[in-house]
């Protein structure tokens, strides 16, 4: 066992017992929402600076937040409000969980709106991925092949291939999506 202390679910389990959205957080503290997702998922680690920007919002002092009681996530529910972004910009990731150590699959509720794109670089990982669009027009492209997808349809692939996303119609295309072990 670690003695690391786990900054990402101190402040995630803080954030969610104050009842702080991250967008809340982002807002109020300067810092992007994409800044404290990446904090929260143990991306980065933060400055002690920013950290402090951070908590002060909360309010909190550094020395409350390395000594207080963290409670892991065991969660077997994860209401709406609940689930954590993990995107930014034109493609919003929703993760079932917080903190995915200590679990092999990770789930998603992926909304791409209009013209959105994951990257001209592919994206390419140890894992394996599966999605089924909900509502709009998903293009995924897997090495040298391109497929569109409708309502209904489905993928399921290798990520270790290269992979891109890209939502090529007029409206909000949403994806569940499930990859294991997790990729983020």
């Amino acid at each position: 066992m670690s003695n690391e202390i786990d900054i990402g679910i101190r402040l995630k389990n803080l954030r969610t017992e104050r009842k702080i959205s991250q967008r809340q957080l982002a807002i109020k503290s300067g810092i992007s929402n994409a800044t404290i997702s990446l904090v929260e998922n143990n991306k980065t680690n933060p400055s002690l600076g920013l950290l402090k920007q951070v908590l002060d919002v909360i309010p909190i002092s550094i020395g409350d937040f390395f000594t207080m009681d963290v409670k892991q996530e065991n969660k077997i529910v994860h209401r709406a409000d609940e689930l954590t972004e993990i995107g930014s910009g034109l493609i919003s990731y929703l993760q079932v969980g917080n903190n995915l150590k200590n679990y092999k699959l990770q789930m998603m509720l992926e909304r791409y709106q209009p013209g959105a794109d994951t990257g001209k670089s592919m994206l390419s990982h140890e894992s394996e991925e599966s999605g089924l669009v909900l509502q709009g027009r998903l293009e995924l492209t897997v090495g040298d092949e391109v497929y569109v997808l409708n309502k209904g349809d489905a993928y399921l692939f290798n990520s270790t291939l290269p992979h891109r996303f890209r939502n090529t119609g007029r409206e909000e295309c949403v994806v569940v999506s499930a990859c294991t072990p997790p990729s983020f």
